[in-house]
């Protein structure tokens, strides 16, 4: 059984200033050095990834004078997992004059992650929210208007003010084009040099820095290596561990996973987030999950019936036998409790026999009052184009009937270890948005995802960069030196090993078997007995994936089997990882949920005194596994409190 793993050297944030928290990041970029206009031509950027975060640290990188290499594996940076995202961004603009600021926000977003995340960094992801709100106006962002003609607002989860910023259903693609239309500007200037259907692999270092990738060309199967001055991982979470997902079925943690191999520590793996607004999984052989916004939260109204077992229509059954759940166990916050609690809270429903639809996986997410309250028309032009698209998939007319709604995977807070600087433990290695683990702690509130994309991308990878390039001393490094050739030869075999088995099993098999295994074992829930059985399971099921997966085709070729084989691959170390994460911590903290560890009314109980920590994950590759460092969490603004949302 895979549960071993040593303690070392604990780790620590050198490069948040101290003094007044909110005076830290203008130190910060104060104290940066600079890089001169004329001497930014001279450097060379790899930044992989084209979502939020990727699209806006390429474009501000470029628009300053570096040279940028850029990669997706999508056709079109148009087509980035973050065109996905439905319902808003935050910021503590206040134009609604509720009480809001940066300080009510730094304090929700510390709150909500269940006190696991850096106030440094949280505070600045606050000031900064302030400054994308203006950017992407500027970039023609179509947000929504009230008619006084400020932009609207609505309230998400966790908040009792109204700070999400959003553009009707549809924020995260509007986002998406206006840092698209700054990348492709660049890219026609020149300074962009962008990889469309190209997958990186690997992490090539020489001298102890990451000084470039190996990538494949997804349609020529061509191996090509990139070099440059700094790499930039803007590649996503690694929620399709789960195979069921609301991410993009391309989403991975190869990218990530490949650095971990190579150095870089892997941060708080077991923090995964589960949506409570999904729309229930239909069968057996479903290949991913859709999401509902949790914008709907602000008028759709969350119950089951009183009665378990009531298969009667969701229409037949009077208002008195509704268990409204949300709205009678947390009277302050209602249905726009925390995503973490409202998903627990949903499962605690079906577990006791009161869910709805096949199975009893689902609960009602009824806009009866809203439509009797403001109109159908007003209903439609706040979530139309999400009423559409709920009725496309299951024949259902949510205008008339409830959804119906289940919990799933979505956003992972874990990921790589980054300092202040969003610089990893591989000098010239940054990962930013959700390919770090920095801002969200235990569980992230809803719409800080885009807020947190945009500000790595657009306002602290440009000056903290600079101050990276300005101080390193680099060598000249060519394709031909020894430390490079080797990556890429080491990249070549591994492609060769996975087309050489020919064994009797699909990747998708695998692939399927696995996600049911952390599910069932490391989702909504999790305990001792489960995390064991899953440590065990693992090995064994990695072991028969390279003894026995089936890949046609060859590597010279469009060959989307083996591009999730290497992936599968991946995910096959991952899972592994992630459940050690999950029973070393013995403790309840946000979306992970140990049932050893919770109060008499079933909420989450952490432990401070043994726990409050981030865990940074460094890997081995030996028999005794990898070593925990952990950076200790110190909380001089907010204080320590058990989350109350009654």
């Amino acid at each position: 059984m895979s549960t071993s793993y040593t303690v070392g050297d604990p780790i620590a944030d050198t490069k948040a200033p101290a003094g007044p928290i909110e005076d830290r990041w203008s130190t910060r970029k104060f104290e940066a050095k600079l890089v001169n206009p004329a001497n930014r031509r001279k450097h060379r950027v790899i930044v992989v990834g084209t979502g939020l975060a990727g699209g806006s640290a390429g474009a501000t990188l470029a628009e300053q004078g570096y040279h940028v290499i850029q990669f997706c594996f999508q056709d079109s940076p148009r087509r980035a997992h973050s065109v996905a995202a439905q319902g808003g961004i935050n910021a503590a603009k206040n134009y609604r004059n509720d009480g809001d600021s940066v300080h009510r926000l730094f304090y929700d977003t510390i709150k909500g992650g269940d006190f696991r995340s850096r106030e440094s960094n949280v505070h600045r992801l606050a000031e900064i929210s302030l400054q994308i709100i203006d950017q992407c106006v500027a970039q023609g962002v179509p947000f929504a208007r009230e008619y006084g003609g400020l932009l609207d607002t609505r309230s998400f989860g966790g908040v009792q003010v109204q700070r999400t910023f959003y553009a009707r259903g549809q924020t995260g693609q509007q986002l998406l084009y206006g840092a698209y239309q700054a990348l492709e500007r660049q890219i026609d200037a020149g300074n962009i040099e962008m990889h469309a259907r190209t997958e990186m692999l690997d992490l090539v270092m020489v001298d102890g820095r990451a000084r470039g990738i190996v990538a494949r060309d997804l349609v020529t199967g061509e191996i090509t290596t990139h070099l440059a001055d700094a790499v930039v991982l803007a590649t996503g979470g690694y929620g399709n561990v789960f195979y069921l997902s609301t991410n993009a079925k391309g989403s991975n943690a190869s990218a990530i996973w490949r650095a971990h191999r190579r150095g870089a520590y892997l941060a708080n793996p077991c923090f995964t987030q589960i949506h409570p607004t999904c729309i229930p999984r239909s069968g057996d052989y479903q290949s991913k999950l859709t999401l509902m916004s949790e914008s709907l939260r602000n008028d759709g109204r969350i119950w089951v019936p009183k009665k378990r077992g009531d298969e009667r229509p969701p229409n037949e059954i009077p208002e008195d036998e509704r268990d409204y759940y949300l709205e009678r166990i947390y009277p302050s916050f209602g249905n726009l409790v925390p995503r973490d609690i409202a998903s627990r809270a949903a499962k605690n429903q079906c577990d006791e026999g009161r869910g709805v639809g096949p199975g009893g996986l689902g609960v009602y997410l009824d806009f009866g009052d809203a439509v009797e309250r403001l109109g159908r028309d007003a209903v439609a032009a706040k979530y139309g184009n999400l009423f559409d698209m709920y009725q496309r998939i299951t024949a259902e007319n949510p205008y008339e009937v409830p959804m119906r709604i289940y919990p799933a995977v979505h956003y992972t807070m874990g990921g790589l270890w980054v300092d202040y600087d969003l610089q990893t433990t591989i000098p010239g290695l940054f990962a930013i948005g959700e390919a770090n683990f920095s801002d969200h702690g235990a569980n992230r509130l809803g719409a800080s995802a885009l807020m947190q994309g945009l500000s790595d991308g657009y306002f602290v990878l440009p000056p903290v960069l600079n101050d990276y390039l300005a101080t390193a001393k680099l060598g000249t490094v060519e394709a031909t030196d020894a430390a490079v050739a080797q990556v890429e030869t080491e990249t070549r075999q591994r492609i060769d090993t996975l087309l050489s088995i020919q064994g009797q099993r699909t990747v998708d098999s695998f692939h399927r078997e696995l996600g049911m295994l952390v599910w069932d074992m490391c989702g909504m829930a999790r305990n001792e007995s489960g995390l064991r059985k899953a440590l065990e399971r693992i090995p064994e099921l990695r072991q028969e994936f390279w003894t026995n997966v089936k890949i046609p085709g060859t590597g010279e070729q469009l060959n989307q089997q083996l591009e999730k084989a290497n992936r599968v691959a991946d995910f096959l170390e991952f899972a592994e990882l992630m459940c050690l994460d999950a029973l070393v911590r013995e403790e309840s903290c946000g979306g992970h949920f140990r049932e050893e560890h919770q109060t008499a009314d079933g909420e989450a109980e952490r432990d401070d005194d043994g726990f409050s920590y981030a865990a940074a994950w460094e890997y081995t590759g030996s028999s005794e596994g990898p070593v925990l460092h952990k950076e200790a969490l110190e909380f001089e603004y907010v204080h320590l409190a058990q989350r109350s949302y009654t």
